[in-house]
């Protein structure tokens, strides 16, 4: 039963599990090692012992895709190309833009937005089978206009390869944990290394992630899922709906509704109870709802939106569309009765590949702007370069750096 309580516990609720992420660590750093080492060799030797890899190599052959894609029902790929369209809608307005400035006459500025070159994205396929991941992934990284853009997934599922063909993913490996995110790290003779490798995956993966951030580009490192819900008024039945939405995602999410309504905290309550009776997959929903779930009742809607800001949930449902002016931390928000985290999850367009763990105070979801880098370039004709000499002459040497100073006092003759 998801417990109710007064705000004056949201301290200890609102602070999340640290994840054992020195555990992860020592085992998954061997394997990136071995991996760096002995590259194809060992990588084989890890798919096989830990995805039960059987063909001969983990790429998949393009026909291996096409025929998975052709398997495919009619509707579900339907659902992949609405999916696709709005992701690829959104992510055109999130592309930084090439733009040119003139601050001081004869001083020309600008940028230049360029692809990274090589992109992988890591889809899980554990408890639940992710096409939707896919759609995420690979999306925005072609709006970018990346060339190549890798697949990697340890179970061959026809969902998840059919999605990476008709998306039109460069490649597609068959491999998964930390020796899959090493080898995109580091590259193999088979696996062409990346620039930046994204997507959602198990402890392993994050803490693989993490150790090689610097060596290769990564989004972020994950925690479990959570939704934070205001509502101080609502439908019961929905909004008890959408905390089982996210609590079955794992038994470590987290799914906390904020409100100032007791008696919309006791149905919201009774109907989670209700629903469970029924959801298949109520093992891992009851799970997270009793351990790390709740109801808070607040004073206000300005003490919720404290709350949720100090917490920078991973999503954020917010019942009254009035409340967005509050929002200051959160990686995705859901306006209204009528948008269910779900449709973030499939199909309206924004990332569902989110910061989670309080990481949203630094930064939004995955987006196109992942996939570029941007580039600044100056140019000064000689007047503009003699009305700055002063000011970069002086700076260069109270730091010191007489020979700056000079590479501009030169070009005076």
């Amino acid at each position: 039963m998801i417990r109710i309580l007064e705000s004056s516990a949201a301290a200890g609720l609102l602070r999340r599990r640290a994840a054992r992420f020195s555990d992860a660590e020592a085992i998954v750093r061997p394997i990136l090692e071995d991996v760096r080492k002995r590259g194809d060799k060992a990588l084989l030797e890890y798919a096989r012992k830990f995805d039960k890899l059987e063909r001969k190599s983990v790429a998949v052959p393009r026909a291996e895709l096409d025929a998975a894609a052709g398997r495919l029902s009619p509707q579900f790929c339907k659902a992949v190309q609405t999916s696709a369209k709005n992701v690829r809608a959104f992510a055109k307005l999130q592309l930084p833009l090439a733009k040119r400035a003139q601050p001081a006459p004869g001083l020309s500025l600008s940028q230049i937005v360029l692809p990274l070159e090589s992109v992988a994205a890591y889809i899980p396929s554990g408890r639940y089978p992710l096409p939707s991941t896919v759609i995420m992934t690979v999306v925005p990284a072609k709006v970018a206009g990346v060339a190549n853009i890798m697949v990697a997934t340890p179970r061959p599922m026809d969902e998840l390869f059919g999605t990476a063909f008709i998306l039109e993913a460069t490649h597609v490996f068959e491999m998964g944990g930390a020796q899959a995110i090493a080898a995109f790290a580091y590259g193999t003779r088979t696996v062409p290394r990346a620039d930046r490798i994204v997507g959602p995956g198990n402890i392993y993966v994050a803490a693989a992630k993490k150790l090689l951030a610097g060596e290769v580009g990564i989004d972020f490192v994950a925690g479990p899922t959570e939704i934070l819900i205001i509502a101080s008024e609502g439908n019961p039945r929905w909004l008890a709906a959408d905390m089982l939405a996210q609590a079955e995602h794992d038994t470590d999410a987290s799914a906390i509704l904020l409100t100032t309504s007791k008696s919309l905290a006791e149905a919201v309550a009774a109907e989670i109870a209700t629903q469970l009776t029924t959801l298949p997959t109520a093992p891992t929903a009851r799970k997270a709802i009793d351990k790390n779930s709740a109801i808070l009742l607040v004073a206000s809607d300005e003490e919720a939106m404290e709350l949720s800001n100090r917490f920078a949930p991973e999503h954020l449902s917010l019942q009254d569309a009035t409340l967005i002016g509050g929002v200051r931390h959160a990686g995705s928000v859901f306006l209204g009765p009528t948008s269910p985290e779900a449709a973030g999850d499939y199909a309206s367009g924004p990332n569902h590949v989110l910061p989670t763990s309080g990481a949203a105070r630094l930064r939004g979801g995955l987006s196109a702007a992942d996939f570029v880098k941007v580039i600044s370039v100056q140019q000064l004709n000689p007047q503009a370069l003699a009305r700055l000499s002063p000011a970069i002459t002086t700076l260069a040497r109270a730091e010191g750096l007489e020979a700056h100073a000079r590479s501009v006092e030169v070009r005076r003759g």
